[in-house]
């Protein structure tokens, strides 16, 4: 695939006719990974849309948190690039469980160089891209990064949970025939199991492991358990307004230890009164 070079100076004259021929670029890039069979195209397909979502989500937290149009255009670009890897990873391995492949985030900065998409954009704000992207998909935040601020980093890892919620409650509402196969990364669904494990850390205030999963309901809960890490108002108001998480909790068993759990999750999201 052909590379180009999007823009020179990505922060601080990058105005939205560069930023649209980043745009131009993403949808010539992903277009021949759909020429593949009707389940690799569902899948190709879904996180095509998630890439365009988590768009449209970060553009409500710059606007909601106040960020700056210099600000908010590199946090755009992050959030395009964000996931680019999850391409060349499904048709290599046909699965999105980077354990079982390689790690996507890496395989997405492999992207941006091959294509070198920033090439010429100023050090600082190269890293800063660079660095979100890498450090999105992590459990927890690294405690030391290059970048001058975090705020990249915050603003993409929110981004991108705000939109995986959304994924993964249209998902249980299709039909299993319709649904990408892959996003449930191979997890049995099995309705009424759950893992005391995964249920214990959302029980006690903290996130789930992946590699305590064990069904879909735990990778449910796994999902749930990322409302302890967010990291802007705006991204809770998004999530309440949205309701993904009472969504997500009609698919668990209806048990009174999984209630409690849930109620303190939903607890974290509400905002504490003056």
């Amino acid at each position: 695939m052909r590379s180009i070079s999007i823009v020179t100076e990505l922060v601080s004259i990058m105005d939205q006719s560069q930023l649209d021929a980043l745009y131009v670029w993403f949808d010539r890039y992903v277009e021949p990974f759909l020429d593949t069979d009707p389940d690799g195209a569902r899948n190709i397909q879904l996180k095509i849309e998630h890439t365009r979502k988590v768009c449209e989500t970060m553009e409500l937290l710059c606007g909601g948190e106040g960020l700056s149009a210099q600000q908010s255009r590199l946090a755009a670009a992050t959030a395009l690039l964000h996931d680019v890897g999850r391409f060349s990873q499904y048709r290599r391995w046909r699965t999105f469980r980077d354990s079982d492949s390689d790690n996507h985030a890496r395989l997405a900065i492999d992207v941006i160089r091959a294509e070198k998409l920033l090439e010429g954009v100023p050090p600082e704000e190269r890293l800063q891209i660079e660095e979100a992207v890498r450090f999105h998909n992590l459990l927890e935040l690294p405690r030391k990064y290059r970048s001058p601020s975090s705020l990249l980093i915050k603003l993409i890892r929110d981004a991108d949970k705000l939109d995986i919620w959304r994924v993964f409650v249209e998902l249980r509402n299709q039909p299993p025939c319709q649904r990408a196969s892959a996003a449930t990364l191979g997890f049995a669904d099995r309705p009424e199991e759950i893992s005391a494990a995964c249920l214990n850390t959302l029980a006690g205030g903290s996130i789930v492991h992946l590699a305590d999963v064990r069904t879909v309901n735990d990778f449910t809960l796994l999902q749930i358990s990322w409302v302890y890490d967010l990291n802007f108002a705006t991204s809770r108001r998004i999530l309440l307004e949205r309701g993904h998480i009472g969504a997500l909790a009609t698919t668990l068993p209806e048990r009174e230890d999984v209630r409690l759990a849930l109620a303190r999750a939903m607890k974290t999201l509400t905002p504490v009164s003056a």
